[in-house]
């Protein structure tokens, strides 16, 4: 699996204004920006993200993931 399938996966399933990622095989790091997260516990924000992956995960396509969560307010004070 490659990083922009990872990407795109997650795409299709949040509502996230930016996903990026980094990585190749089974193992790789994301980072999302969402408003969906607004609100959220950083736990309740990964399991979001976790969610759009189970099959993945489950299927051993994905093995290792870095994810890391944040709303678009988050990341401009990042920026």
């Amino acid at each position: 699996m490659q990083a922009e399938d990872v990407k795109q996966v997650i795409e299709s399933q949040l509502a996230a204004s930016q996903v990026m990622t980094a990585g190749e095989g089974c193992n790789f790091e994301i980072t999302v920006i969402s408003e969906q997260f607004t609100g959220l516990s950083p736990v309740k924000k990964q399991q979001l993200v976790y969610a759009c992956l189970n099959k993945q995960i489950a299927s051993g396509d994905i093995h290792a993931v870095t994810i890391k969560t944040y709303t678009p307010e988050q990341w401009a004070a990042l920026n």
